[in-house]
Parts: C-alpha cells; sequence; structure tokens
C-alpha cells in the first residue's frame, strides 16, 4: 500500500489526460470532508464539511477545510457535488460560497434544503440542481451519475464520476442497512453495474473499517425505544444530531405508541425538521408534535423533549440542561437518552454531560448500555462486500483517522486489490490517476482553518496555544518603570496573576531580584525597553517555574521615565 511521506513536495502539472485527486480534508480525521478532483483543466469538488473542535481547541467554534488550493482557481469549478445533508459534508459550503456566490450545487432535495436553510442565515441565495439516484448530469467535463446508497440521514447519495482518465466512484458516507426505515438500500446492483463497466479509483467511506461484521438495522432501535418510553415514569429527554430524521421519526413513533407529546429543542432541530416534515421524509403521527412554550404545562410522564447535543457540545441543548443553564431543568427521575454514537476526540465532552445529567438524579441511557443507536457507516463484512462487487483498479480509502484509512486498505487486499493499487492519503496529499493507475505525486499545503465568532481564519496555532496555556498554567504581568538615565527602577516591579491559586503575596520574594536584574542589564548596555522586558519575562518565567511548577503566560511592559 502507498503511503504519503511527510517530506512530500509539491506535485508537477498534471499529465495531459490524468485526473487528479486532493482532499482538503476528511483524510486523517473524522468531519471536514472535501475531495477536489481535477481533469482538462477543470476542478469538481465533492463535498465542503467541517470539523467540530476538541477540548484542546478552546474558543474555537467550527474548524474549515483549507480552501488556499483552490483560491485562485474559482472560475475553473464546475459543481460542488453534496452527498447527504451531515454538517462534515456541507458545513463549510458557506464558508466557499462566500469567495464565489456562483458555484453550482448539486445534490438530493434533502440535502439541498438542508444547505439551502444554512446559506439563509448567511445571505446567500445559491444556484443549485437538485438529482436523484439513477440520474446522470453532464458538469463540464465530469459526467456524474448518482447512486442510492443508505446512511443516517435519508436521501444520501454515491456519486461515480466519469472523465476521459477512467471513473472515480465516491460513496460518500454509506451502510448497507438491509432493512432501512425507509425503504431505500444502498443500490449494489448499479456498484455491479459500475463495477462491470470499469472503477478505476473507488474512494470508499473508512469509519468502521476496524468494526467487523455488519451493521445492526436501524428497525432494531425501534423496540428499544418502546422498551425505555414503557419503563420511563417522568420526562423522557433525548439527544440526537439535528439531522438525523430517521432517529426523530422513531422517537415520535415510540411517543405516539405511549401517549406522549414531543417538543423539538434546538433551533437546527426545530428547522431540519420542519423540513424534513415539509418534503415527506418525516411522518409525524397527528397531534403528536407540541411547542416548547406548552410542553411545560403537560405531566411529566405525557412529555418528551427532542434535543440537540449528543455529542457533548458545549452550547447544545443537552449540555446546559445538564449544567442547569436551560429552560428545561432535568430532575431526579428524568429519562435521557443519547441516541448517537461517540464522533473520536468528543469522548471526554460526552461523559462530561452525562456524568452532570446522572448528578441531577437522571437516569441515562446510552449506545454503551442499551441498543439505542446503530451507526451510519459501514463495517468491514459491509467493505469486503463492495470490494468483491465492484472489483476496483485502485482504492483510496477516505473519511477517516488515520487507523480507519489503514484497516480499511487491508480489507482492499484480502479482496485481491494490489497493494500498490491502494492509495493511503492524508489531507493535501495528491493523487494522481494517470494511464489507469493512481499514485501519490506530492502534497499541496492543507491546515486547520478556525471559525470563530466572526472571525475565519484570523487564529493561528501560535494564538491556540496561548489560549491553551492562560486556561491550563495561568498568567503574570509584570509592570516595571526605570530610568535609563540613572540605571534605577523608579516603580514596581508590580506583578499581577490571573489563573493561579498562589496567592498574590508570594511574588514578593522575587521583586528584588527583577529590580537587580533591571539594574544590571541598563548597566549593561540595554537600551530599549524591549530588552529590558525579556530580562523580567526570563527571571519571573524561571522563578516561577522553579518556585511554583508552573509555565504561566508572562507579559512584560517596561515604561521609561
Amino acid at each position: 500500500m502507498s503511503h504519503p511521506h511527510p517530506e512530500l513536495t509539491l506535485p508537477p502539472p498534471l499529465p495531459v489526460g490524468g485526473l487528479r485527486v486532493v482532499a482538503l480534508g476528511g483524510l486523517g480525521e473524522v468531519g471536514r470532508n472535501m475531495a477536489v478532483l481535477e481533469h482538462a483543466g477543470r476542478l469538481l469538488i465533492i463535498d465542503c464539511g467541517v470539523l467540530f473542535p476538541e477540548d484542546n481547541q478552546p474558543g474555537v467554534d467550527l474548524i474549515l477545510p483549507d480552501f488556499e488550493y483552490i483560491k485562485n482557481r474559482l472560475n475553473d469549478i464546475e459543481a460542488i457535488v453534496l452527498t447527504h445533508g451531515h454538517e462534515d459534508h456541507i458545513g463549510a459550503v458557506p464558508y466557499l460560497l462566500r469567495l464565489k456566490r456562483d458555484i453550482p450545487l448539486i445534490g438530493s432535495q434533502l440535502t439541498l434544503a438542508f444547505v439551502e436553510a444554512k446559506l439563509k442565515e448567511h445571505r446567500i441565495q445559491p444556484i443549485t440542481l437538485a438529482v436523484k439516484e439513477g440520474q446522470t448530469e453532464q458538469l463540464g467535463v465530469f459526467s456524474c451519475e448518482f447512486v442510492a446508497v443508505n446512511h443516517s440521514i435519508p436521501d444520501a447519495l454515491a456519486v461515480a464520476v466519469t472523465t476521459a482518465a477512467g471513473t472515480v466512484l465516491h460513496t460518500g458516507d454509506f451502510k448497507m442497512d438491509q432493512l432501512p426505515l425507509d425503504g431505500r438500500i444502498t443500490d449494489l446492483r448499479a456498484f455491479a453495474r459500475l463495477g462491470e463497466q470499469g472503477v478505476d479509483l473507488f474512494m470508499v467511506d473508512s469509519t468502521n473499517a476496524e468494526v467487523p461484521g455488519f451493521v445492526t438495522p436501524e428497525v432494531e432501535i425501534g423496540p428499544v425505544l418502546d422498551s425505555v418510553f414503557a419503563q420511563a415514569e417522568k420526562r423522557i429527554i433525548v439527544a440526537s444530531f439535528a439531522s438525523h430524521v430517521h432517529r426523530v421519526q422513531q422517537v415520535l413513533n415510540a411517543a405516539h405508541n405511549h401517549g406522549r407529546r414531543v417538543a423539538l429543542v434546538g433551533r437546527s432541530m426545530v428547522r431540519n425538521m420542519a423540513i424534513a416534515a415539509d418534503l415527506g421524509y418525516l411522518q409525524v403521527p397527528e397531534g403528536v408534535l407540541v411547542d416548547l412554550k406548552k410542553a411545560a404545562d403537560l405531566p411529566d410522564d405525557r412529555i418528551v423533549y427532542m434535543s440537540t447535543g449528543s455529542q457533548g457540545e458545549p452550547m447544545a441543548a443537552l449540555s446546559r440542561m445538564a449544567n442547569g443553564d436551560h429552560q428545561v431543568k432535568v430532575t431526579h427521575g428524568d429519562t435521557v437518552i443519547l441516541a448517537s454514537s461517540l464522533i473520536p476526540g468528543n469522548e471526554n465532552s460526552v461523559f462530561r454531560v452525562i456524568n452532570g445529567l446522572t448528578r441531577l438524579g437522571a437516569r441515562v441511557v446510552h449506545s454503551g448500555n442499551a441498543k439505542v443507536h446503530v451507526s451510519g457507516h459501514a463495517s468491514a463484512g459491509e467493505l469486503l462486500y463492495c470490494y468483491n462487487v465492484l472489483r476496483p483498479k485502485n482504492v483510496m480509502p477516505v473519511h477517516g483517522e488515520v487507523r480507519h484509512l489503514v484497516a480499511n486498505g487491508a480489507l482492499a487486499v484480502k479482496t485481491g486489490v494490489p497493494a500498490d493499487r491502494v492509495v493511503l492519503a492524508e489531507d493535501g496529499v495528491v493523487v494522481d490517476l494517470v494511464d489507469g493507475k493512481a499514485s501519490v505525486v506530492g502534497a499541496v499545503p492543507c491546515g486547520y482553518v478556525y471559525v470563530d465568532g466572526s472571525s475565519v481564519g484570523e487564529i493561528t496555532e501560535a494564538e491556540l496555544k496561548d489560549r491553551r496555556i492562560l486556561g491550563e498554567e495561568g498568567f503574570v504581568s509584570v509592570f516595571a518603570v526605570v530610568d535609563s538615565a540613572t540605571g534605577k527602577v523608579l516603580a514596581g516591579p508590580q506583578i499581577l496573576a490571573r489563573g493561579m491559586a498562589e496567592d498574590a503575596a508570594v511574588f514578593e520574594e522575587i521583586r528584588p531580584e527583577v529590580v537587580k536584574a533591571l539594574e544590571d542589564a541598563i548597566t549593561a548596555g540595554a537600551a530599549d525597553t524591549y530588552q529590558l522586558q525579556q530580562v523580567m519575562r526570563r527571571v519571573v518565567g524561571q522563578w516561577v517555574n522553579r518556585r511554583l511548577r508552573r509555565r504561566p503566560m508572562i507579559v512584560p511592559i517596561v515604561v521609561e521615565a
């Protein structure tokens, strides 16, 4: 299996007649999915999603793909093809369209409806083309055939992109549930036909490649929810992704069966379910939905809150309930169901929420103690089926952390794909399909782009490091006034500390050392305030490290009188 080397250089020009694939996100992480295909001087983008921040990225709201690679080629983009409506595949679309608003968006009806609702908030009116499975569209030099795939959201599509260089089949996120709630299965007949015609590069979902066997069918969740609902004596709160239409459908059905009403909690949940119901993807039983404001008037054993926040997101409804700062107050005897799996990296946040809810007296039901969620991604058994049905000439695992990509590549080799035809790439690595063979030819710069409030891409790794230091080690400011003519310290040093447990009086013992260091530096010829500030930083830093075993951020200020 060919693996990218950390010392990859910029790629050479794409050979005439070749096809280039560059992932700007989604390879080496779960989220931020975005692939750029290039052929004959034109570009096609598949997905444009966001990644959610981890604990070590304080203050960050979202992480975007790095658009730098395509910034100067926006006029070459034929379209953005969206495989389905999850945030990690559509969340960055508004930020890309800010650069060029008239790039066409191609996707299924539900996917486009979710994207259009997001774009409305950004005041962008997109150009869209809704497609269905079985449909083929010519997008410039790219012929795109759309194939139905089953996932944890309705209307998901794989896309087969055919050019003169060959055919690329990109699965998007998919699984092979044989008993899906909406009756729409992954179209293996279309996969087989494409395999007969020849798939030159198979870009395939890797998220569950390490999990043996097959994903449990969604229909098995219904009876488990029914059982939990039957045992619940007071209020029920269910948390799920705001776009998980199937799970919301099952909650509505269970509530209806047990004589409960359902209130949707969270702006994105309310918006998405209204869209899904309007388009017929969500069947709402008569009289089940109730407005959140009226829900409080219902008896505790007659209400279900359907909420966002299943991944422990700090500002989502469930986290705020766990902290006691939401209008829905969790009390002893309530039942909380986390109807989702853990996204890697979110474990600490989710367990923090579970502990908070348990402390409030709730019974918390989650995938660790009940079958209240099944994955939306194909397990190893399903991936083996796909490889055997397709017999692809080259394989490029996508959508997953490095361990997932490697496991997926190993499955491909087991089914007979030659090891040198399995390309393991990470974000920014350039893969060329030339004369039927896919290979790594270089890499382009591809970092994280942070969204913090209204700022996009303005936070650097250095600033994040500063935030981590402030959060973990604290902050010390040192202020002094000096007379450079006499070499004396006229005032200070005044030392203030924040975020440190020690009493301010502890810094008294370092003040004489700072005075001596400043006066020695002036005598030795340190002429400007910058040099004197570095002297203060060094003396205080060494003392704090030695005496308090801390490495705080130190901000020294020297003023000349």
